[in-house]
């Protein structure tokens, strides 16, 4: 497992996207803007559905600041279809992804039995470089949308 750190490039991940027939690559989907990398437990954590349900309310305020948002777990796409309904998710949300090839390429944690990815985030640069990296090795520790549009503030004024 090679946990990631700031200033490394964002690994190469494809992972099939809630819709079908396309693929989420990342970082290619995310060059050139301020990406949010969101790897989620699965539809069925309430911390999860939080999450992800406050960065689709806070997509006008990440837009503004030219940033864009993925998110995966492992769950599969009907159960991902749905969570993308109930929380209105406008950004690409990524299904059935490999948890081992996951962890193996970015440091997330993983649960065995049964198997999933445990809360993990990433901000990167327009260049795809990590600019933070968040991880969680159980329910609770994941990145929020007010403190990454803080922290983009924060990075462009340094630019």
């Amino acid at each position: 497992m090679t946990v990631l750190s700031n200033g490394d490039l964002f690994p190469n991940l494809s992972v099939p996207a809630v819709g079908g027939g396309t693929l989420i690559d990342l970082p290619e989907v995310l060059t050139g803007s301020y990406g949010v990398v969101l790897i989620y437990r699965g539809s069925w954590c309430p911390y999860c559905n939080a999450q992800l349900a406050s960065f689709s309310r806070a997509t006008d305020e990440l837009t503004a600041r030219d940033a864009q948002v993925v998110a995966l777990s492992v769950d599969g796409e009907a159960t991902s279809a749905d969570l993308a309904e109930k929380h209105r998710i406008a950004f690409p949300l990524g299904h059935s992804a490999d948890a081992d090839k996951v962890a193996e390429a970015t440091g997330a944690f993983t649960n065995d039995d049964p198997t999933y990815l445990q809360s993990t985030g990433f901000v990167l640069g327009p260049d795809g470089r990590i600019l933070t990296a968040v991880y969680s090795s159980g329910a609770i520790g994941r990145l929020a949308p007010d403190d990454v549009i803080g922290f983009i503030d924060h990075a462009k004024s340094q630019a």
